[in-house]
């Protein structure tokens, strides 16, 4: 088949809608997590971009979408992007291969991403970067290929269907946050502490960011400007719709309360589950699975608690059951109506659907225990106590998130940044300051020269121009 111009610069565009999907997420996290981590966790996923990018070309496409090897791994025609230009996969016929590429690349940089929010505030950045780099490729390129590169789970195996990555992106990232929540442990003081989310808007912004570039994580996997396309798009959509609704309405009935929180995460659930099934379903089932991700998944965070397990920002609850969600309702739900290269529902599809899950489980699950277990030893991977206790932002990136006001060219850092005795010497700076302003607002300062008043001023500790507006007072 020839390029297809409309195809190739829908599979660009989408590329592009996916790698801004990761800022999102780094938006979506940030604000879920302490005002002390909140840069750390920011540049997980920032850092991801740049990491996986470069994995990628270097042996990650080959090993994901290179000529198979016994149905299990890539081989290394294209190690370092060698021979991908303007001629195209025989995935994707109509686009050149380097777009393609591009794209693929975008969901290999996002899924592990999505394992941070798993151990968020507590772990080193150093080994966080071992740990993608070595986890985009032992662990996703092979699940890319199993599913998507002619593997064993894929069309060419057993006929599991997976339109956009539901086991490939979201069980497997889900599997190795539960991995990484355990080995890691707990948080200092979880979970009798306060570890409410600093910044809910920020939560919604990620959110929505996610939402938008979702639709060409889904509706970009059609590979081109055509009617499957369409139908992945409003799938996408209606998943998305129903979970947060799904999530909103039990949280209502269990708490009293719909949060805003709540409905932006039940989003993103329905976002996850929707996924395996955007390229396979008609509206009306995309929209129950929406309904019964968002329903389950908020159960599953429920249930966390009880479990023991500290899944920080909820990524076991959100991306490994809405993943599970999803695969097994794209078993019931598919259609060869909707698209002539998937299937059926039914009960053979369903079994197809569990086995590749569990195996896709089992394999993320366990070879992330590995890794983990590799990086600790030698570079290091949990955080010390006082670093924790300190907040990952200033500990490991030497930068806070927020400052009261600037003074000269320095910043005072957040509250909990500071010592015993720079808290004492601002209590004591704000109530001169603030004793000042009530005396000169009653006209009870005898202001007379200027240099009285800058007496006066210096006496109070000097002016501080632009704080008042910073604290409040």
């Amino acid at each position: 088949m020839a390029i297809d111009s409309g195809d190739t610069g829908w599979v660009l565009g989408s590329a592009a809608l996916v790698l801004f999907m990761t800022p999102g997420l780094a938006l979506f996290y940030g604000g879920l997590v302490r005002s002390k981590n909140v840069l750390g966790t920011m540049m997980q996923s920032v850092a991801a971009i740049a990491i996986v990018s470069v994995v990628w070309v270097v042996a990650g496409y080959t090993l994901a979408f290179g000529p198979d090897v016994g149905g299990v791994i890539g081989g290394l025609a294209h190690l370092g992007l060698r021979g991908v230009g303007a001629a195209p996969h025989a995935l994707a016929p109509t686009v050149p291969q380097s777009a393609f590429a591009a794209f693929q690349m975008m969901f290999a940089v996002i899924t592990p991403a999505l394992i941070a929010g798993a151990f968020a505030e507590r772990v080193r950045f150093g080994g966080y970067v071992a740990f993608v780099a070595l986890w985009s490729l032992l662990v996703y390129a092979p699940l890319a290929h199993w599913v998507w590169g002619g593997g064993f789970l894929g069309a060419g195996g057993i006929g599991a269907l997976d339109f956009a990555g539901g086991t490939v992106v979201h069980i497997s990232a889900g599997a190795a946050a539960l991995a990484a929540a355990l080995y890691v442990g707990t948080r200092r003081g979880y979970p009798r502490g306060n570890f409410a989310p600093h910044n809910v808007p920020m939560v919604v912004l990620g959110a929505g960011i996610l939402w938008f570039g979702w639709f060409g994580f889904n509706a970009g996997s059609a590979l081109g400007a055509n009617g499957l396309a369409s139908s992945a798009f409003l799938a996408t959509h209606l998943g998305a719709a129903g979970a947060m609704i799904g999530w909103l309405v039990p949280e209502r009935l269990r708490h009293g309360k719909a949060t805003v929180v709540g409905g932006a995460t039940g989003a993103v659930a329905g976002l996850v589950a929707i996924t395996p099934a955007a390229g396979f379903v008609r509206p009306v089932p995309a929209l129950l699975i929406g309904l019964a991700g968002g329903a389950v998944c908020f159960a599953a965070v429920e249930l966390k608690g009880r479990l023991g397990y500290d899944d920080s920002l909820d990524a076991v609850g959100v991306h490994m059951v809405g993943g599970l969600v999803g695969a097994l309702l794209t078993g019931v739900f598919a259609s060869l109506a909707v698209n002539p290269a998937g299937a059926d529902g039914g009960w053979l599809q369903i079994g197809r659907q569990g086995a590749a899950a569990a195996i896709t489980l089992a394999f993320s699950f366990g070879a992330t225990w590995l890794i983990l277990k590799l990086v600790d030893r030698f570079v290091g991977f949990r955080v010390s106590s006082e670093s924790e206790d300190a907040g990952v932002d200033v500990a490991e990136h030497g930068e806070s998130a927020y400052a009261f006001r600037e003074h000269g060219r320095q910043a005072i850092p957040p509250l909990e940044g500071m010592t015993e005795e720079e808290l004492a010497e601002m209590r004591e700076r704000l109530v001169l300051e603030a004793t000042a302003r009530v005396l000169e607002a009653i006209g009870s300062v005898p202001w007379g020269s200027d240099g009285e008043a800058s007496r006066q001023e210096a006496d109070l500790g000097g002016a501080q121009p632009g704080f008042g507006d910073a604290s409040g007072t």
